[in-house]
C-alpha cells in the first residue's frame, strides 16, 4: 500500500506492535475525550485564502532558540521508541537530521543522550523529568550538555501519571530487553512488573510531586541551557513561566495523556501566545497530522509545532525512512497550504488567514 497521508501509519503500526507496546503509544487518559479533542479541535478552525499571490516561491525556514531549520516542524519527546524498532531513537535523531529540523530526546528514552549524540550532527533538545533526587537530575542535565544539546524541555504537567487505562490492563511496562539507557547506570533503568501499570508505579516512586516554580529557577543555576516549559495550557501559568526566565513555552497536554477534559492545545494556543505577548516564542504539540494543522497553529501565533506519535507509528512501519516520509508529507503538505492560502514566508502567515468556530463575528479590514 502506497502511504500517502501521516495517519495511514497507525493501522500498519497497529499490525506490527504488540498489544502492550500499540496501546501504549496510542492511549490517552481515562475516557480519552481530551486524545479525540486534539485532532477535532484542528477541523473547527477553516481557512480565508488570499488570491492572486505569486506564490512561486515559498520559504519555510525559520530560527528556534537562534537555531536555524528547515520548517517549523519538530520531533517531540516521545518515550521507549525501541519498543516501536530496534534501531528507536537512533533512526528518529538521524532523520530529524536528515529534515533539517529538531528532535527532543526523552529522558525515558531508550537510548542515551551520549548514543544519540553520536548518531551525528543535528540539533536536539532534551526533555526533562524531575526526580526526587536531584543529583540525578543535575548529572543528567549535565550529560545532555556535554553531549551537545541545546535546550532542555521541562516536562511540568507529571507530578502524577494520568490514568492509561489500556495500560492497567495490559499490565504495562518495559519489554525486559530493554532499559530506560539514561538512567542505567543508576538503577533506574528497569522497570518492574505490577497489578497496574508498571510505568505509573515508577512514576510514583521516582518523579518529584513536589516540583514548583521555584525549582525552574534552581534547574537554571545547573545549566547554561535555554529551559523550555512543555505542559502549558493558561494565561496564568504562561506569564509566570515568562517570569521565572523560561526561553520558550510548549502549549502540551502531554498527548492527552495526563488530565482527561483539557482543552484541545489548538484550543489552548492563542490564550497563551496573547499572553506571552511576544516576549518568548510559544510552540504547540498534541494532535497535528496534516500541513494544514501546522498551518492554523502558526495563524494563531505558534512559533512551531511539535510531532510525536506520527514518528512513533512511522517508526514501528518502516523505521529511519518511515519518519523520514512522515516529516517529508508534512513538510510537502504545508508548503502546499501556504501557497493555496497566499502566503510566501512564515511571516505572511496571520490571524485573518483563518476563522474559528469560537471567533466572534470580526470586521475585517481590506488589504491590498
Amino acid at each position: 500500500m502506497e502511504i500517502t497521508n501521516v495517519m495511514e501509519y497507525e493501522e500498519i503500526a497497529r499490525q506490527k506492535l504488540p498489544k502492550m507496546v500499540f496501546d501504549y503509544y496510542v492511549s490517552g487518559a481515562e475516557d480519552q475525550w481530551t486524545l479525540r479533542e486534539n485532532r477535532n479541535a484542528f477541523s473547527r478552525i477553516l481557512f480565508r485564502p488570499r488570491i492572486l499571490i505569486d506564490v512561486s516561491k515559498i520559504d519555510m525556514a525559520t530560527t528556534v532558540l537562534g537555531f536555524n531549520i528547515s520548517m517549523p516542524i519538530m520531533i517531540a519527546p516521545t518515550a521507549m521508541q525501541k519498543m516501536a524498532h530496534p534501531e528507536g531513537e537512533y533512526a528518529t535523531a538521524r532523520a530529524a537530521s536528515a529534515a533539517g529540523t529538531i528532535m527532543t530526546l526523552s529522558s525515558w528514552a531508550t537510548s542515551s543522550v551520549e548514543e544519540v549524540a553520536s548518531t551525528g550532527p543535528g540539533i536536539r533538545f532534551f526533555q526533562l523529568y524531575v526526580y526526587k533526587d536531584r543529583n540525578i537530575v543535575t548529572q543528567l542535565v549535565r550529560r545532555a550538555e556535554r553531549a551537545g544539546f541545546k535546550a532542555i524541555a521541562l516536562t511540568v504537567d507529571t507530578p502524577r501519571l494520568g490514568r492509561r487505562e489500556a495500560d492497567i490492563k495490559n499490565r504495562f511496562t518495559l519489554p525486559p530487553f530493554l532499559t530506560l539507557k539514561n538512567f542505567e547506570g543508576l538503577d533506574l533503568g528497569k522497570m518492574d512488573k505490577t497489578n497496574d501499570s508498571g510505568l505509573a508505579s515508577y512514576v510514583a516512586g521516582q518523579i518529584d510531586r513536589s516540583l514548583s516554580w521555584k525549582d525552574v529557577k534552581w534547574l537554571q543555576t545547573i545549566t547554561k541551557l535555554p529551559i523550555l516549559v512543555k505542559g502549558v495550557l493558561t494565561a496564568e501559568d504562561a506569564r509566570i513561566a515568562i517570569e521565572c526566565g523560561a526561553a520558550g513555552i510548549i502549549v502540551s497536554n502531554h498527548g492527552a495523556r495526563q488530565l482527561d477534559y483539557v482543552p484541545a492545545t489548538i484550543m489552548a494556543l492563542e490564550e497563551v501566545v496573547r499572553a506571552a505577548q511576544g516576549r518568548v516564542p510559544v510552540f504547540l504539540d498534541g494532535g497535528v497530522r496534516r500541513g494544514t494543522d501546522v498551518f492554523k497553529a502558526l495563524a494563531l501565533g505558534a512559533s512551531g509545532i511539535f510531532i510525536g506519535r506520527p514518528v512513533l507509528f512511522s517508526l514501528a512501519a518502516e523505521g529511519e525512512a518511515g519518519v523520514r516520509k512522515v516529516l517529508q508529507m508534512l513538510r510537502d503538505e504545508f508548503e502546499l497550504t501556504m501557497a493555496l492560502s497566499g502566503c510566501r514566508s512564515l511571516k505572511e502567515i496571520t490571524r485573518d488567514h483563518i476563522v474559528t468556530n469560537w471567533d466572534a463575528p470580526r470586521n475585517i479590514t481590506p488589504r491590498l
